[in-house]
């Protein structure tokens, strides 16, 4: 009798073996999903693959370990079991989401697979099962598109084409306009592009389709823009992402159905108060990456009454558990609603500080706690440019051209580009650059990083656009819709006025305003922002280091002291002497500096009045003549 050693590793947990403890196994994304399931909290069923299984996976030659797929198909029986669905199955099918999700949340930076179990028999199965073949032709198209590109390795470019010709020959605007019909001939044109790129159609098998997405997810772990993120945030390297398995819940089955996203406060302002959007008849991915211009949250109240007030109360009870300002991402079914992910939500200096300040105030956290829960930076970041108060309304009218929702407070003013390599190539060379795109990618980073602001003519304040920004504590306005970008030709235009590559523009992150050509961008002061006064007093009260500021000027000098500093620690007089205003003079004392020196040896040290001194060069007078009028400036 052979008896079979018990597996030591464990390479797999269902949502009801883990907790919000566990994100260095599980992951930020998996480790919630079991804290919300342990809650009680309408989660789809699932289960979680470890980031351990990631690491291994890409230190040992991409090589799965052995029994990963046992344990996964083990959990897909549990799934079918809990949700009474099969996978494979032709009449009653189980479709699953394969999603990624590492300790520390990066944001469109790994990938992601939707609707992956299905077939051109499977999806007949599903259309029956929904009682409308256009959701499920719908979920089908979604598949080929995303498994081709993630797994496959296909440029999204193809896709976007095929679809926008069919709505094109359909005379629709919008996916979801298009028939069941007509996506059938999207599904196969779509086969069509993955066939001309890669020699194959994605595979047929379900389970063929879920191995490769699970490694698929995990070699995204090390692609160009997830380790760009990670060194730009000083993210490890090692930590790995774990794989979430869960049951697809279906947002495009109708108008009682949609999906979106909201943040318990601004994530703009801090404000207190439920912000986000959805869309309905869609999917997931049409917030997040801002392919449809979403509905503001509240509008919810009045299409599906019953699920805004649950989701409102489980917003609310989920920000008291985690005791943080959470981001929810939500599916509603049939008029049902499920929670597929909640997380600390991204935001910028000023909602950080804000809801910091305010949490203390509210009894959710301590003084302590809320001094850790910002960052010495964002300080900094709070002091976010903004367009000068001395700017006429008539001025900005006359230079207004589109708006759009807010996404990321500041001003900017820069050169337009539309290319993300090419705008990190011109902040390179010290260009100003605003990014200005239909949307972004996460594959922008680097050009989102390297820009002082970002436009988008489409996506929500959710979009990927929106929360790296807000992130990185930039200026960004999404879903200005007046704003028709024209890649190929390298130009925009809006309100009936072009803009070239290259122009300048203006824009405003906190009105969501663009204006034409360059305006007068200032910082404002500490003295009108009270909760940050109120976190620099609780800090001042902790802290045993002495703070002195490192300040160049004058100017510098008074802000330091706003700002709490107790002395100058270091001034560059440098700076000073190269004032506009001082620099002619300046120069004039360097040009002549050494006929001046040596005057002075000569002289022993005598100090030098021109009306004593008949006999002294020219050099030497314009020297003193120039420290005269550095003095008195």
């Amino acid at each position: 009798v052979t008896i079979q050693a018990p597996q030591t590793v464990k390479f797999v947990y269902r949502f009801d073996e883990g907790n919000a403890s566990m994100a260095d196994l599980l992951g930020g994304k998996g480790s919630n999903l079991c804290e919300m399931a342990r809650l009680g909290l309408p989660v789809p069923p699932g289960f979680v693959v470890s980031t351990q299984v990631c690491r291994d996976y890409l230190t040992k030659n991409q090589t799965l370990p052995e029994g990963l797929e046992e344990s996964i198909r083990d959990n897909i029986q549990l799934l079918e079991k809990s949700i009474g669905r099969n996978f494979g199955s032709t009449s009653s099918p189980l479709l699953v989401s394969v999603r990624s999700g590492a300790r520390i949340s990066m944001p469109g930076m790994m990938d992601t697979i939707l609707n992956l179990g299905i077939n051109d028999q499977i999806v007949e199965g599903l259309a029956s099962m929904m009682g409308d073949p256009r959701p499920a032709y719908d979920a089908y198209r979604r598949f080929i598109q995303i498994y081709s590109e993630v797994v496959m390795d296909v440029k999204p470019e193809p896709f976007e084409t095929v679809l926008a010709v069919h709505k094109e020959k359909a005379g629709v605007a919008l996916d979801h306009q298009l028939t069941a019909e007509q996506l059938q001939d999207v599904v196969a044109d779509f086969k069509q592009v993955t066939k001309d790129a890669t020699g194959s159609e994605p595979p047929s098998d379900p389970w063929e389709q879920l191995m490769a997405a699970v490694e698929a997810v995990f070699r995204s772990w090390n692609t160009p823009r997830a380790v760009f993120y990670r060194d730009h945030n000083k993210i490890g390297h090692d930590m790995g992402t774990a794989v979430t398995i869960m049951a697809m819940v279906f947002g495009n089955l109708g108008p009682s159905s949609g999906t979106g996203v909201l943040f318990t406060r601004n994530p703009s302002t801090g404000k207190a108060q439920i912000y986000g959007e959805f869309l309905t008849n869609a999917q997931g991915e049409d917030v997040v990456a801002g392919v449809r211009t979403p509905e503001p949250i509240a509008s919810l109240k009045d299409v599906m009454p019953k699920c805004y007030g649950l989701l409102m109360e489980l917003a609310k009870n989920l920000e008291i558990h985690y005791s943080d300002m959470q981001d929810v991402e939500f599916t509603i079914e049939n008029s049902r609603l499920f929670l597929l992910q909640t997380r600390n939500a991204k935001r910028t200096a000023l909602s950080a500080v804000k809801t910091a300040v305010d949490m203390v105030d509210e009894g959710l956290i301590s003084q302590s706690q809320a001094l850790l829960r910002v960052d010495a930076e964002e300080i900094s970041n709070l002091l976010v440019p903004q367009l000068s108060e001395g700017i006429s309304q008539d001025a900005l009218d006359d230079r207004f051209q589109a708006r759009g929702a807010p996404a990321s407070p500041g001003a900017a003013t820069g050169t337009v580009c539309f290319d993300a390599t090419k705008a990190a190539q011109l902040a390179e060379a010290g260009v100003d650059v605003i990014l200005v795109r239909p949307e972004t990618k996460p594959d922008d980073i680097h050009g989102i990083t390297a820009a002082v602001g970002v436009v988008t003519s489409r996506g929500g304040v959710t979009s990927h656009a929106a929360v790296v920004t807000r992130g990185l504590g930039k200026p960004c306005i999404v879903g200005c819709e007046a704003i028709q970008v024209d890649l190929e030709a390298g130009l925009f235009t809006a309100g009936g006025k072009t803009v070239n590559e290259g122009d300048q523009i203006s824009m405003d992150g906190a009105t969501g305003s663009v204006y034409a050509g360059e305006l007068e961008i200032v910082s404002p002061s500490l003295e009108d922002l009270p909760e940050a006064i109120e976190l620099l007093r609780w800090a001042d009260q902790t802290r045993k280091l002495g703070v002195m500021a490192n300040a160049d000027t004058p100017s510098d000098a008074a802000q330091a002291l706003v700002m709490g500093a107790e002395g100058i620690g270091l001034c560059r007089t440098e700076h000073m002497f190269l004032d506009p205003k001082r620099l002619p003079s300046v120069r004039q004392m360097l040009l002549n500096a050494e006929a001046a020196e040596a005057w002075r040896r000569e002289s022993n040290d005598r100090i030098f009045r021109a009306e004593n001194e008949p006999d002294a060069s020219q050099a030497v007078r314009d020297f003193y003549e120039a420290l005269d009028q550095v003095r008195e400036l």
